[in-house]
């Protein structure tokens, strides 16, 4: 009556369009369950230095340097959908051209529901320079704790955990000690 061929394709066919709607209705149901995650940060202290940027045309560069604190509770992030979280911070400011910029200045990979209570101090772990070449006159930056969730299945998600207050003002350029 019906072939070997005929009728395996008829079952991975109906797997097939099973295992779809399975898939589409557990990224459905990650986007019903949401969780506002709350933290802090504080900048403590915010350097502007000269440097040579070799890479860079401009080789009078000023770099900046800062020290915060964070602490941030991530777990609510974490469902039966949540692979990992990538957690950063960027500083938001506008430079002298009036141009809104978004610097990520530290990030972290979060694996494991254990692992998503964010505390401590730290310094930036990328190079934070404004393309102009100098901070002068470039208004205060404001520093917010953001994260991405990684599903298994579906759309990532982004957020805010945290932001700073006030605006964070960057000071004048210093002379490094010889």
């Amino acid at each position: 009556m019906h072939t070997l061929y005929a009728r395996v394709n008829n079952a991975s066919a109906m797997l097939s369009t099973c295992m779809m709607l399975l898939l589409a209705a557990i990224a459905l149901s990650s986007l019903v369950f949401t969780a506002d995650p709350k933290g802090a940060v504080t900048v403590s202290l915010v350097q502007v230095v000269p440097g040579n940027a070799r890479r860079y045309r401009n080789k009078d560069q000023d770099f900046a340097f800062v020290t915060f604190n964070v602490s941030a509770d991530l777990t609510p992030l974490f469902n039966w959908n949540t692979k990992q979280l990538f957690v950063y911070l960027a500083a938001e400011y506008t430079n002298k051209q009036g141009v809104s910029n978004e610097v990520v200045i530290w990030d972290r990979i979060v694996r494991r529901k254990e692992d998503a209570n964010i505390l401590g101090a730290g310094r930036n772990k990328y190079v934070f320079r404004e393309l102009s070449g100098s901070f002068r006159d470039v208004k205060p930056a404001h520093y917010s704790l953001k994260y991405n969730v990684m599903p298994y299945v579906g759309v990532l998600t982004y957020g805010e955990a945290a932001r700073t207050t006030e605006p964070v003002p960057f000071p004048e350029r210093q002379q490094l000690a010889k």
